[in-house]
């Protein structure tokens, strides 16, 4: 199968506003992806409405990126806090309507880094507390035509969902239309004892899927066993986008260069995807 590659335009850097986003934009298009993340950070950064035009004239398909930065939270925080989050994450899911996207994706549940310890029962509560907070956003969603695809992070990220089976845990009532997951080669590598079982598993409620070597470098450069995985994927008739997501230096606990540059990162990884989906590698 077939699916149209993207980049991340965290790749090349930190926070996208509207004359960084044109730039890589037209640089993601000339590398030969075919969709791009644009993660957003505050509503506002960059306008939809224009990055819409900007997209359209080089044939990428957006997919938005919710960014849950410190106080970002929907479970086991002060409620304003928990108000404030679902208020930005309905300004993504109108960000995504009016810029095209048909995907707001992220960690979607808690901020990025914080972790916290949980008996059963208090773990049982944080997702309820989850799901009563998603339900209203799950419906507008629905109603703008866009899929929120929540995703498992890596113990260090979160000790909220770290696996597929915490997400069912977490989110089964709810997935559907309007609410899928996000599997990142990355985090599943980390987390999952059996990666084509967590795939297969979350067959039907797979809304977006991120790719990156184990170390955050090149795609096919590593350890991790692509093969493998885009057959999953295959078996599991997931259609989406596979989207390259590294860091630019710096960012993201990237400490070290993974690549000789950036754009070689990017292209390396385009190249071995695109071989490995018309079977060459296989």
């Amino acid at each position: 199968m077939e699916r149209t590659l993207g980049v991340s335009t965290r790749l090349w850097t930190r926070r996208l506003d509207d004359a960084s986003l044109a730039e890589l934009a037209a640089h993601a298009a000339a590398l030969g992806f075919g969709a791009i993340e644009l993660p957003l950070e505050n509503p506002g950064d960059w306008d939809p409405a224009a990055a819409r035009e900007v997209l359209a004239g080089h044939g990428l398909a957006p997919v938005v990126i919710g960014v849950m930065t410190p106080l970002r939270n929907l479970v086991s925080a002060p409620a304003a806090e928990i108000a404030a989050t679902g208020h930005y994450l309905a300004q993504c899911i109108d960000v995504a309507a009016e810029l095209g996207a048909d995907t707001v994706a992220g960690p979607l549940h808690a901020s990025t880094g914080r972790t916290w310890t949980m008996t059963g029962a208090e773990r049982e509560h944080a997702y309820l507390q989850l799901r009563t907070n998603l339900a209203p956003l799950v419906d507008r969603a629905v109603a703008r035509g866009v899929t929120l695809a929540i995703e498992p992070l890596n113990r260090y990220e979160t000790s909220f969902i770290n696996t597929v089976d915490q997400a069912f845990d977490a989110l089964e009532p709810l997935l559907g239309p309007g609410l899928g997951m996000l599997l990142d080669t990355y985090h599943l590598n980390i987390e999952e004892g059996n990666i084509a079982a967590s795939v297969a598993r979350a067959m039907g409620h797979i809304a977006h899927v991120q790719v990156s070597g184990n170390n955050r470098g090149a795609v096919g450069a590593d350890h991790f066993d692509f093969n493998a995985f885009i057959h999953a994927l295959d078996l599991a008739v997931y259609t989406g986008p596979l989207c390259v997501e590294s860091f630019a230096p710096g960012s993201a606990h990237t400490w070290r260069p993974l690549a000789s540059s950036q754009d070689a990162l990017a292209s390396d990884s385009l190249g071995y995807l695109r071989n490995l989906q018309l079977g060459g590698l296989r």
